[in-house]
């Protein structure tokens, strides 16, 4: 097992910097469109021989230092009750938003082994398979939320907001809810054989500094604190984090996920030396010619050595339209450049 990933997690001495891409099973990849293309999305997640497919493809392909599982992160919320379909131009959408207490007394925390025993399934061929570490992970309490309140993505987070002023009970049992789902999700991904869990906020950047301290990072902390005794490094990203890294880093994680919207000397600064921390790279970066992308490849890892520990790794998900050859010179130049 190549536990490269992991040290660099820790904290541990590491012979170069370990690179593994958010969303990097996708359309970007030729071999992942063949396996789509005869099954809708949801279908592809909860068939765990498929899942496991796609999820092996950018290991075998790129030499990624670790594989996540694939998944998405609404999976859990509809085992909670929540009617899911994806479509094509508004992406993930729920019929029948929660804005109302009838409508959240409905919601149930899900008992993964039973509602989401696919999960599980898709791991252990995972870990059967794998010579480097697996990634579980979930949505983070609030991000899930903007979804189940919102009933898809939103532009200003309307009624996510509304319900946090106007509602403030109403939004404290959702959120107890959907943070006892959460822990019970990851909970049964670690058991099952993930080796590694990220926790992905990505809407918590709409939050100003005091309203992610009083409505987002307690039910992170409460997630993490009941991890803790799992033994597995946890990864905690929010999208949109320049102005929040003094709070995030008092989540518990043991790695802090950093965007490309910060520079990574200024985030490694902020974060300090107790951490790890895991980025930055700008997706759209993907789309220069090889001589720059390089020159950016080397920024990165230099200011990123002067973390605890640093996994290199872009600022979002890579793009469905980036040209496959350049994830993979991304890969190889970064075990080149940071080889010790």
């Amino acid at each position: 097992m190549n536990d490269t990933f992991l040290k660099a997690c820790r904290g541990e001495a590491v012979d170069y910097t370990p690179v593994w891409i958010m969303r990097q099973a996708g359309r970007y990849m030729p071999e992942y469109r063949a396996v789509r293309g005869d099954v809708d999305f949801l279908t592809l997640c909860k068939t765990p021989e498929l899942a496991a497919k796609v999820s092996l493809q950018p290991v075998d392909i790129l030499g990624v230092d670790a594989a996540i599982l694939f998944s998405d992160i609404l999976i859990p919320v509809e085992a909670m009750g929540m009617g899911l379909h994806f479509s094509e131009s508004k992406g993930p959408v729920f019929s029948e938003p929660i804005r109302s207490r009838a409508q959240f007394e409905k919601l149930i925390v899900p008992v993964p082994e039973d509602e989401l025993s696919f999960v599980g399934e898709t791991i252990k061929i995972l870990r059967r398979e794998l010579k480097v570490p697996l990634i579980g992970f979930s949505g983070a309490p609030f991000t899930l939320a903007t979804y189940m309140i919102e009933g898809g993505g939103s532009k200003n987070f309307l009624y996510t907001k509304k319900m946090m002023y106007q509602n403030g009970a109403l939004y404290k049992h959702l959120m107890e809810k959907i943070t006892d789902t959460v822990t019970a999700y990851l909970r049964a991904q670690i058991r099952a054989g993930a080796q590694c869990v990220q926790i992905f906020d990505t809407w918590a950047g709409v939050l100003g500094p005091e309203d992610f301290k009083a409505y987002a990072l307690p039910y992170v902390k409460t997630v993490i604190a009941a991890l803790q005794g799992e033994g597995v490094p946890i990864i905690y990203f929010v999208n949109g984090c320049a102005g929040l890294l003094k709070e995030i880093k008092t989540s518990g994680a043991q790695v802090i996920g950093v965007d490309w919207k910060i520079d990574m000397a200024e985030a490694v600064r902020k974060v300090g030396k107790d951490y790890s921390v895991q980025g930055n790279l700008d997706p759209c970066a993907l789309f220069m010619g090889q001589k720059g992308l390089a020159k950016k490849i080397q920024s990165v890892l230099k200011k990123g050595a002067k973390a605890k520990g640093h996994i290199f790794n872009l600022g979002h998900g890579v793009l469905p339209e980036t040209p496959v050859e350049n994830v993979k010179f991304l890969v190889d130049k970064v075990h080149e450049l940071s080889r010790r």
